[in-house]
């Protein structure tokens, strides 16, 4: 890896590609240092209260902060996310997607205002429940407008800075504003695990609760590699026919079907329906107890900081909580993936091109075989997703770690860089092929 960079620093055009993307991380880590105006104090203390850390962690501790990125790219994110859906339900949506580059520009286009309008939405949401919360610096109505407004700009000008990024930098443009968000809070992460179990420790317990979280990072990190680069390679076999006066065909090949085929889209829409209640709730005081009323109790199991808490053992939050988030996790990585991969549609294109898997005729045989695959492949991954995910809510509730990264976090961060790798790779190997070509 390090030789492939040296190699990409000698090379113009991707020298400058990589300067670019420096260049914008400076702007989004100064960006989320810029209070937005009209917020007053106890930000801090709502968003502890609301369990809110995960969210915060993605935007680089701009939600803490209440600076002007608090929205981040969560409005694009999900913008983009129904577009995927729309265009499974609308035809007219997915003629555009088939209609190439012109198709995916107009669809890019109203995602641009879907997540404009989603701001605008996310925002004035926030600066209402802020309002009546009393967060803000004054009771006036233009205060509201103004977060709102600031909140929206913010957002918007990350989406055009991310796709800056795509179209002039190394690409992954919006994965990337969360790699940068996500790797500066590690260092103030892992100074609070040093504070909390090494620090003032005596010897022996100090290195051990070294080795335990050096081990369960390394471990948390091999498990995401693992599950990041693994597939399924489905044999392909192709027959031989006339072209003209020469017989092609007869060759090989595979589809590869990724073990994570949904990606961290599950864990996302896991840990957003549980915080949602949790913030609304905020927003008129009421608190979760696993002794309260109906609602109350709902909160304290949405809560992941009771899961694994070695005194909610057997209570309501563990049993409940715990398991429906598995729960969900299956689910969406079902859903999503039923979305993005077509089994019909593979299985019609390889009969076009006279392609069919070996021992399997062709037609529904092959669509029946393909779902087969991929729901055992989708029960692996999503299962291998669920233990990342709950790795470090475990070691929060049984050790009291605080920490500020989670495996969605990590997730994000490995799937980032290990595609940004790729991306990096390819383009010296086209370079490579030109100077030779050339030469």
């Amino acid at each position: 890896m390090f030789t492939m960079f040296i190699n990409a620093f000698k090379v113009k055009d991707i020298r400058k590609k990589l300067f670019f993307t420096f260049i914008c991380m400076i702007v989004i880590r100064l960006g989320c240092q810029v209070a937005c105006p009209g917020m007053g104090e106890g930000v801090r203390d709502l968003i502890n209260r609301a369990n809110l850390g995960f969210l915060d962690v993605l935007s680089g501790g701009s939600l803490e902060r209440m600076s002007i990125f608090a929205l981040n790219v969560s409005p694009y994110i999900t913008a983009s996310i129904i577009m995927q859906l729309l265009t499974i339900a609308i035809p007219s949506l997915a003629e555009l997607q088939k209609d190439g580059e012109t198709g995916r520009k107009k669809i890019a286009e109203i995602s641009r205002y879907m997540t404009v309008a989603l701001a605008l939405i996310e925002g004035g949401a926030m600066a209402i429940g802020f309002h009546n919360a009393g967060y803000l610096q004054d009771d006036k109505i233009i205060t509201i407008f103004i977060i709102t407004a600031a909140f929206t700009a913010g957002s918007a000008f990350l989406m055009w800075l991310g796709e800056n990024i795509t179209e002039h930098g190394v690409g992954n443009g919006i994965s990337i504003i969360l790699l940068i968000n996500i790797v500066s809070g590690l260092p103030t992460t892992f100074k609070g695990l040093h504070d909390q179990f090494v620090s003032g420790k005596p010897i022996a317990k100090a290195v051990l609760a070294a080795a335990i979280i050096i081990v369960t990072v390394l471990v948390t990190l091999v498990l995401i590699i693992l599950l990041q680069d693994a597939e399924r390679k489905i044999a392909v076999q192709y027959s031989k026919k006339m072209q003209g006066r020469r017989m092609v065909g007869g060759n090989s090949s595979f589809i590869p079907v990724k073990v994570n085929t949904a990606g961290v889209i599950p864990v996302i829409f896991a840990v957003s329906i549980f915080q949602f209640p949790t913030v609304i709730s905020s927003f008129f005081g009421v608190e979760g107890s696993a002794t309260g009323t109906a609602w109350q109790r709902v909160l304290y199991a949405c809560d992941t900081r009771h899961w694994f808490d070695v005194s909610s053992w057997g209570k309501f939050a563990f049993t409940i909580g715990a398991l429906f988030y598995v729960a969900m996790i299956l689910f969406f990585a079902y859903f999503y993936t039923s979305i993005t991969f077509n089994p019909i549609e593979i299985s019609n294109n390889m009969k076009k091109d006279g392609g069919f898997i070996p021992g399997i005729r062709p037609g529904k045989p092959t669509t029946d075989y393909l779902v087969k695959v991929l729901n055992y492949i989708v029960l692996i991954g999503a299962i291998g997703l669920a233990i990342v995910a709950l790795i470090p809510i475990i070691c929060g509730g049984v050790f009291k770690a605080q920490l500020g990264f989670g495996g969605t976090s990590l997730i994000i961060v490995v799937g980032v860089v290990l595609e940004t790798m790729k991306q990096i790779e390819s383009q010296l190997l086209v370079r490579h092929y030109k100077g030779f070509l050339n030469d």
